[in-house]
């Protein structure tokens, strides 16, 4: 069963709909955006990927929230630098063929709105070896308690993206 109510649940809805659809289903999550909806058909599931890896060496996690201003990019870097940021390898050198520079890095990222992610912004967290990229639909859109104009707010959305970052060669 499919309802109707006018008014998208986003103030900054990219989507520019103007209802929000409910369905009621056991499989799916009551509250269910137009907006969710027309997002998740405009991005593909995987936006770069490649670059077979030869030998996993470590995956690494991290976490990643933009609390005002609702930029999914600000989150995103975040959740990337959280993920590699406490982290040294000194034995690159010896056990990756080429180095540093010899290094693949396979990041996954689940952010709410991945169409928005600036991917050129997140590489510069990477200092060193060959980046892809993968975006999914994930991470968490969640009420923040306040909207404060002067940070950027449009609303009181906080955005939360994580992800993985798998190193080898």
């Amino acid at each position: 069963m499919l309802t109707r109510r006018s008014g998208c649940i986003r103030a900054d809805c990219y989507a520019g709909c103007s209802q929000q659809l409910i369905k009621a289903s056991l499989f799916a999550p009551v509250g269910l955006s137009r907006h969710r909806e027309i997002n998740r058909s405009r991005v593909k599931k995987s936006q770069v990927m490649a670059g077979d890896l030869n030998q996993v060496l470590f995956v690494e996690s991290g976490f990643g929230c933009d609390q005002h201003g609702q930029n999914s990019t600000k989150a995103v870097v975040r959740a990337c630098r959280n993920a590699i940021e406490f982290n040294s390898i000194p034995s690159v050198e010896r056990l990756v063929p080429g180095g540093r520079n010899g290094l693949k890095l396979k990041i996954k990222i689940g952010t709410p709105f991945p169409d928005t992610v600036d991917l050129q912004e997140v590489k510069k967290v990477f200092p060193y070896g060959e980046t892809f990229f993968e975006l999914v639909d994930g991470g968490l859109c969640c009420n923040s308690g306040v909207t404060i104009p002067e940070l950027g707010d449009k609303n009181d959305d906080m955005l939360i993206a994580v992800a993985a970052v798998t190193v080898g060669y």
